[in-house]
């Protein structure tokens, strides 16, 4: 089981930047995936999260309308579209697979975690 995270980078504010996590398939087409962010000295912090089907997502209020998550089955990926970068979005990207066809925003809902990518907005 394992899951890649990669698309990181620094990027100026108002940028945009689209991360990837690919996973092994058994964990994949079935597990509801979310995306997580642990700024420097912070809690980790749920930012989106969609189910297995692809059919429902949810977002942290702080990126709603300026993030999309989605999902490709023929490729086992998950993305994160970021828009409209701002500084406070400059973080570590988790991609995480729920335990369950639907994700949610607790971290101890998901069983399996990505090795993070860093995400550094410039002012």
């Amino acid at each position: 089981v394992q899951l890649q995270a990669s698309g990181g980078g620094v990027v100026q504010a108002g940028g945009s930047l689209r991360l990837s996590c690919a996973a092994s398939g058994r964990i994949f087409s079935n597990n509801g995936m979310g995306w997580f962010r642990q700024a420097p000295g912070k809690e980790r912090e749920f930012v989106a999260t969609i189910s297995w089907s692809g059919g429902s997502t949810v977002y942290a209020g702080s990126v709603k309308g300026q993030f999309t998550i989605s999902r490709d089955y023929a490729k086992n990926t998950v993305y994160l579209q970021m828009n409209s970068l701002k500084p406070e979005d400059t973080a570590v990207y988790f991609c995480a697979a729920a335990r369950r066809a639907y994700g949610s925003s607790t971290l101890s809902d998901y069983a399996y975690w990505g090795q993070g990518t860093q995400v550094t907005v410039s002012s």
